[in-house]
């Protein structure tokens, strides 16, 4: 490096705290019991260096995978005063968009602007069956629907039913705040563009970024910015891993096989394991069990550590033990 080059940045820290309620049938613990201890951990993120907690949403399944994440998303807000708050993804073709508008609005001026979501399209047939909306015309309903979410949430006239309308009361925070694009295919690139809204990928695909980018030289957007995943590995921290695999392992390859029993040809998202076995899920690193100081190595090197204590069902007191452990033995030395 140049005696005159700038010294390299730190890589920006993103500390998250996933949620998506989907519970093995082997999990000891009652769906209320978990619910509350969600609304516990989020709030004990806001103490302790969490920067975001995320949320997701699935419909119509057999393990109890969170369908109402607007929902805990407003609790969560309810018990928090600094942490963000996202949805990713929500499914914006399978709501009304009105009433998703009224939704985030209130988030919004709930929270104090700490809310966002990132729309989805979905990619899952079923889900759209039990909704009664066409499968078959799933980009242009998403479309017209997020067309008049984001004219809703902008504090813009738009059409309903004939009938022309606004929001009332609009949120407090701009549109690209409140609403990003997600998606792993051009077409989801293009349309992020098209509403001027930040593209969120589900894999780290340079060249989504590059059409994106041609795609906002197109339509005038001067805002445009895509944010990977950066390979969000769900994380347990753990002075003794090899033992605490023994422990929850069969409740991560659970959730490791639950989702990939969902896999389409069109999805590609970082998230997706292709394990069998728990040492496949192991060797492939997906899922991951540190020790505090990997833990603290990890995020001084990438920026990012994605902490997920409720994953497929693992125990509350297994799931507490490894938030402790982040809060004492890494938090400290990220604070340095």
């Amino acid at each position: 490096m140049p005696a005159d080059a700038p010294p390299a940045r730190p890589p920006q820290r993103n500390i998250v705290l996933r949620f998506d309620m989907r519970r093995s049938p082997a999990c000891p613990d009652a769906e209320g019991e978990r619910y509350r201890a969600a609304l516990d951990m989020a709030a004990w993120a806001d103490d302790c260096g969490v920067d975001v907690i995320g949320l997701s949403e699935h419909h119509v399944t057999a393990d109890g995978f969170l369908s109402a994440p607007l929902t805990l998303a407003a609790m969560m807000a309810a018990r928090t005063r600094r942490v963000r708050i996202s949805v990713s993804a929500l499914l914006v073709p399978l709501h009304d968009p009105l009433r998703l508008a009224e939704d985030i609005a209130a988030l919004d001026l709930a929270s104090s602007g700490r809310f966002t979501a990132t729309a989805g399209l979905g990619y899952r047939q079923e889900e759209y069956a039990r909704f009664d909306v066409d499968w078959s015309r799933r980009g242009a309903i998403f479309d017209a629907r997020l067309s008049q979410l984001v004219a809703a949430l902008k504090g813009e006239s738009f059409s309903r039913h004939g009938a022309q309308m606004r929001l009332n009361p609009t949120p407090a925070s701009p549109v690209q705040a409140l609403l990003t694009i997600g998606g792993n295919s051009a077409a989801a690139a293009r349309r992020a563009a098209r509403f001027g809204l930040i593209f969120c990928p589900a894999i780290d695909d340079p060249a989504l970024d590059e059409i994106y980018r041609q795609a906002c030289a197109e339509h005038g957007v001067g805002f445009g910015m895509t944010i990977f995943p950066r390979e969000p590995s769900t994380t347990f921290i753990s002075e003794d891993p090899a033992r605490t695999w023994r422990d929850i392992g069969d409740y991560l390859l659970y959730d490791a096989t639950a989702y990939g029993a969902w896999r389409h040809p069109n999805r590609r998202a970082y998230a997706e394991s292709f394990a069998t076995d728990l040492d496949g899920l192991i060797a492939e690193g997906k899922y991951r069990i540190l020790t505090p100081q990997q833990a603290v190595e990890v995020v001084q090197q990438t920026g990012s550590l994605h902490l997920a204590p409720l994953c497929g069902g693992v125990p509350l007191d297994a799931g507490w033990r490894s938030l402790r452990l982040f809060q004492d033995q890494v938090l400290p030395h990220l604070a340095t």
